[in-house]
């Protein structure tokens, strides 16, 4: 076996929270290209110790994001990072190159998919250009890339773009726009080292993604196949002469230790999709061994672009990693250049304001099984704007949430709910509505991932445990009276107007059968959750509270 790498336990790179200096920016250039200052430094506070003394010794730095989901604030701040990693100097500002020189330190920025999230072409476009403006070369297809239900809306995404997205294990249609957009691996040439980058998109695309037209173009390999094609892609790096191998992943966390195990050859691999934290290397954690004993790491950077990552490699010259440190950085102390939120707004325009928040509970630590009171108020505006019985929302429908004391605008609303579905109004019958509540609360409560997420509501109130089982639901009407619905023996015949979005009628992560067409949609409209939260929050007293209201009561088994 090959000897363990030093690794550096502590993180070293923390951030000053100096502010940006704007006589240092340039503005856009053809609103194409914002620049960011460059007096914003990272400060190293941790020495790392056991520098692997070898002559030859490649010095690599990889900068890291998966999982943003669109959040376009995050983005700013991110970009400022972005541009801080690549002005810094990391010998005179760091232990871990202290015996390198700056011209052999060869930096690198990637991201493991879902950068962009929901079909708005604006919003999307701007992930796309943050991609770009922030340098990044390469990144993995995620399934929330395919929410663009227009493939040539994707296919516009995704040209005319020095990031390359990567997925070895998608085949698009030959005749779709889609073929051709999706790159198996590149090549990257830095300090006369070259380095091959390969990506997968998530075997269970179709189970995270609603239907249409940009996933018909597509297919997507298995786990199993999956595996079998990043071998191949790698032996075919290797046949190149390329021996330093990193897979952006977006894939989840057991598939990518499946795969260190099942493939020889990669040395790093960037993940995402599970959205989980690993903050520095542990031995049987993320630093494993791969079948003929060479170290592989594995990170990934959380969800929502609340951290990036940093891992420092160095590797000899047969391209094994001979020390490794990974840094977590949280990018809440960074600002917002003015230069990137005036180019965001040139693409997505300027924000509503529609109104203020006079208090907001925090938001739930774990949005996917418990009850969600930001998510709550968004299914309130549902079912008040569309003058339903009921309004159903799925939980990972929610992806932001309100400030305590803080105006309210169109853009924090597109952040709280980013997924840009069709809106309908429904006929449901008790035994549908039952029968959904329950599918997920059985599937969220009893795996790993919490996944789909349980239903919330509005004219509803309900009460589970925390085996995932529906011990009592009531209708609550227009004139705030409850009606007791028998959940061991709901009607098949009585039937309710519900306000939901197209992904929960169509079949999205189950619910309800999936069916493109279902025969119980009574009206589709050509908007999503947001306007209507905008129009319902414009009505409320100003300012308003977010806060819990019992409408859903989970109990311990």
């Amino acid at each position: 076996m090959i000897n363990t790498p030093v690794i550096s336990t502590k993180p070293i790179y923390t951030q000053t929270g100096s502010m940006v200096s704007d006589s240092n920016v340039q503005k856009e250039q053809s609103a194409a290209q914002p620049q960011a200052s460059q007096n914003v430094a990272p400060v190293y506070t941790t020495k790392t110790t056991s520098i692997y003394k070898e002559p030859n010794v490649i010095h690599t730095s990889w900068f890291y994001i998966n999982d943003l989901h669109g959040k376009m604030t995050k983005m700013e701040r991110i970009y400022n990072m972005a541009k801080e990693f690549d002005a810094v100097s990391l010998k005179e500002s760091g232990s871990f190159f202290k015996e390198a020189s700056d011209d052999k330190i060869s930096k690198f920025k990637v991201s493991s998919g879902d950068i962009s999230i929901g079909s708005n072409f604006n919003n999307n476009t701007v992930a796309a250009r943050f991609l770009d403006w922030s340098g990044f070369l390469a990144s993995a297809l995620g399934n929330h890339e395919m929410d663009v239900v227009d493939p040539n809306n994707l296919a516009a995404l995704t040209s005319n773009t020095g990031c390359k997205m990567l997925a070895l294990n998608v085949e698009a249609k030959p005749e779709s726009p889609l073929s051709g957009r999706f790159a198996k691996s590149i090549v990257v040439e830095k300090d006369g080292e070259k380095y091959g980058i390969m990506g997968i998109a998530p075997s269970d695309m179709f189970e995270r993604v609603k239907i249409n037209d940009s996933l018909n173009d597509i297919k997507v390999q298995n786990i199993e196949d999956t595996i079998k094609s990043i071998q191949t892609e790698v032996d075919n790096l290797k046949s190149q002469g390329i021996n330093k191998i990193i897979l952006l992943s977006h894939s989840g966390q057991s598939n990518d230790k499946r795969i260190v195990s099942e493939v020889d050859g990669i040395d790093i691999i960037f993940g995402g999709h599970t959205h989980e934290l690993i903050k520095g290397i542990e031995e049987g954690k993320n630093l494993l061994y791969s079948k003929s004993g060479e170290p592989v790491i594995m990170t990934q950077a959380g969800k929502n672009g609340e951290y990036v990552g940093i891992l420092n490699v160095d590797f000899d010259k047969n391209g094994v990693i001979v020390k490794a440190q990974n840094n977590i950085i949280s990018t809440a102390p960074y600002n917002r250049p003015l230069p990137i939120k005036d180019s965001v707004e040139k693409i997505i325009g300027k924000p509503e304001i529609v109104g203020k928040v006079n208090t907001a509970v925090p938001m739930p630590k774990n949005i996917l099984i418990e009850d969600n009171p930001h998510g709550d108020l968004i299914a309130d505006a549902m079912r008040t704007e569309l003058d339903a019985d009921i309004a159903i929302l799925n939980t990972a429908n929610i992806r932001g949430s309100f400030t305590s004391g803080a105006e309210v605008d169109s853009r924090l609303l597109a952040d709280i709910s980013p997924f840009e579905d069709k809106m309908m109004l429904l006929s449901l019958s008790e035994k549908q509505i039952v029968d959904a509540i329950k599918f997920g609360l059985e599937k969220s409560f009893n795996n790993k991932a919490h996944k789909p997420g349980i239903l919330l509501v509005s004219g509803m109130k309900y009460k589970c445990n925390t085996k995932g089982e529906l011990l009592s639901l009531e209708y609550i009407d227009r004139e705030n009276n409850s009606h007791a619905i028998d959940v061991k023996n709901p009607s098949a015949d009585k039937k309710y107007t519900v306000a939901a979005d197209d992904f929960f009628a169509t079949g999205g992560d189950g619910y309800l059968p999936t069916n493109p067409n279902p025969d119980f949609v009574l009206k589709t409209l050509d908007y999503d959750k947001n306007k209507m939260a905008c129009d319902y929050i414009k009505k409320l007293p100003q300012p308003f509270d977010v806060k819990y209201d019992g409408r859903l009561e989970i109990v311990e088994a």
